[in-house]
């Protein structure tokens, strides 16, 4: 992984190594404001403040307002047994 300084030295050692001159062809213009676009973009992108995701912040869960218990006691017809069943009591 290359440092910013790395990549901002790399990137002007490219620029001067360059041609300076067209000479007299469009199409050879066009390809150096092309190429000069792409240089500009990479040397914008190095200089660029790294962006990093703020720290996720964790809240706790409210308090628990209900709770579970044993009701009271329930004849079973079809098991012919009394039996006590779950409730969910709430504040």
């Amino acid at each position: 992984m290359m440092t910013r300084g790395l990549k901002v030295l790399l990137i002007a050692g490219a620029l001067g190594a360059a041609p300076t001159h067209a000479g007299g062809n469009g199409g050879a213009v066009a390809a150096g404001v092309l190429g000069g676009l792409a240089v500009g973009g990479l040397l914008g992108a190095a200089a660029a403040q790294p962006r990093y995701a703020p720290e996720p912040v964790y809240v706790a869960p409210p308090p628990p307002s209900c709770y579970w218990t044993r009701g009271q006691p329930v004849w079973d017809g079809y098991r012919g047994v009394w039996v006590r069943p779950r409730v969910q009591v709430c504040d």
